[in-house]
């Protein structure tokens, strides 16, 4: 899940499995069962998916997808924008995806190998988590995607006895339903705007626009204030986040609602399950947990990259010809990283389990795999940290830092977390935020330090 699920386990190959007796209850798993390999390349993920949510915190929604409709038009700006949409964008949120899937099958693996169901405590598990992402989101930040995991959790736990091949054609599937989704949005985007311009010019000629042309005209400026906005909407988005806490309050909790319903309705949830399948079929295969071979993990860098890469920067190419407009986005040219966005993180997945199969950089595996042991903490952490950093209740430097300055951000935050998380690990069990989530999950509350052991 999040973390490994908290719950899941694999001895290690020269060590056979037993089974607990039924009465042995199904506890967090202990540091010297993890997966060491899944623990790194979700560390890996995590600190990548900071490279585009900074964008999230700091710069207007519109900003997010279009470079041109907050200050990166042109220079290094832009630049950054290329390599962050080249390297980054849905690529590091694909691996996240494909390894909260793999913690369903991890936990799985676990439950049968000690006799147990788990059904009751995976749902809890999921439940919390909602909770969690519902306070985060409407209290904190509207970027939030742990609401989006646990709708999507709560549909996994039937397919987790599938066998891989299954799982991944689900996923692919599911993925295609997500870009005829994306599709069928752009096609009734240009609807709404063609007949907004028919009525536009009936106008002009002294007719009367129909009840249709009305209708959309009135979706089509909703669309255009929300995807291409003009400067006054710019304005007053960015004066609300330089404003005090409720202002900003009220301001978000309709975007934030409409995120949690429609947009996750018709566009968010079949991306995130799609790689949630996907992710829970290569686990199977054990391609998370370092087991494939070294010709394997070679061709998913080739190909990944060889193919992923060209593919995604042609998009990129495309989408400046046409100027960003989000309904040539929608309909054909954000179809480029939406797919192409699976090969590149397949090849961040190929250098990753390279990485963790070498003798090389042994420091820097260590403090990956405890960023991922403690991913909801840390994940959390970026708002904690940010949202002072850029709202109105902090410093309200919102707007004010372009592109290219938020990197430092990014860099400073990668740092701090490859240093405090170890030190933490080596004092407590667990993260602060994953204490919690498993002592809810558990109905009893967990042992924190590292000394204390785990009841039976």
């Amino acid at each position: 899940m999040i973390e490994d699920a908290g719950l899941a386990s694999q001895s290690p190959p020269d060590k056979p499995e037993t089974t607990a007796p039924e009465s042995a209850p199904l506890d967090p798993v202990a540091a010297t069962e993890r997966i060491a390999a899944v623990d790194v390349l979700r560390g890996f993920a995590l600190l990548g998916i900071l490279g585009m949510n900074i964008y999230a915190y700091a710069l207007p929604y519109a900003a997010y997808f279009n470079p041109l409709a907050y200050g990166a038009a042109t220079g290094i700006n832009f630049s950054t924008w290329k390599f962050t949409h080249l390297f980054f964008d849905l690529k590091f949120m694909a691996i996240f995806s494909m390894l909260f899937g793999a913690g369903l099958i991890l936990m799985n693996k676990r439950a049968e190998a000690a006799g147990r169901t788990f059904g009751k405590i995976y749902y809890r598990r999921i439940l919390w988590l909602l909770v969690i992402g519902l306070l985060h989101s409407y209290f904190l930040w509207w970027g939030d995607i742990l609401f989006m995991y646990a709708i999507c959790g709560l549909l996994l736990y039937p397919l987790r006895r599938r066998s891989a091949a299954l799982l991944i054609v689900l996923g692919a599937v599911v993925l295609l339903i997500g870009v005829g989704m994306r599709v069928g949005g752009g096609t009734f985007f240009a609807f709404a705007r063609q007949q907004a311009a028919q009525g536009e010019a009936a106008l002009a000629a002294g007719e009367t626009p129909t009840q249709l042309q009305e209708q959309m005209k009135k979706n089509w400026n909703e669309l255009r204030e929300t995807f291409d906005p003009s400067p006054d909407t710019i304005a007053e988005e960015v004066e609300a986040y330089r404003g005090g806490y409720w202002e900003l309050f009220k301001y978000r909790a309709p975007k934030v609602l409409e995120m949690q319903t429609q947009a996750l309705v018709f566009f968010i949830f079949w991306r995130a399950a799609s790689m949630m399948l996907l992710g829970m079929g290569l686990m199977k295969l054990g391609v998370f947990s370092a087991l494939r071979s070294l010709r394997f993990y070679i061709s998913c860098i080739v190909l990944g990259y060889g193919l992923g890469l060209p593919l995604v920067w042609y998009g990129a190419g495309e989408l400046m010809a046409h100027s960003f407009d989000f309904v040539y986005d929608f309909k054909f040219g954000g179809h480029y990283n939406y797919v192409g966005s699976i090969l590149v993180a397949l090849g961040h997945i190929g250098v990753v389990m390279l990485l963790y199969r070498s003798g090389l950089l042994s420091g820097l595996k260590r403090r990956l795999a405890a960023v991922g042991r403690m991913a909801l903490t840390n994940y959390l952490m970026h708002t904690i940290l940010l949202t002072p950093i850029f709202y109105g209740f902090g410093l309200g430097l919102f707007g004010r830092i372009d592109r290219f300055g938020l990197m430092a951000f990014v860099l400073a935050i990668w740092i701090m977390q490859l240093l405090i998380s170890p030190i933490w690990l080596k004092h407590f069990r667990f993260g602060p935020a994953e204490w919690l989530w498993r002592s809810l999950t558990y109905r009893r509350r967990q042992p924190m330090r590292v000394m204390q052991k785990v009841s039976l």
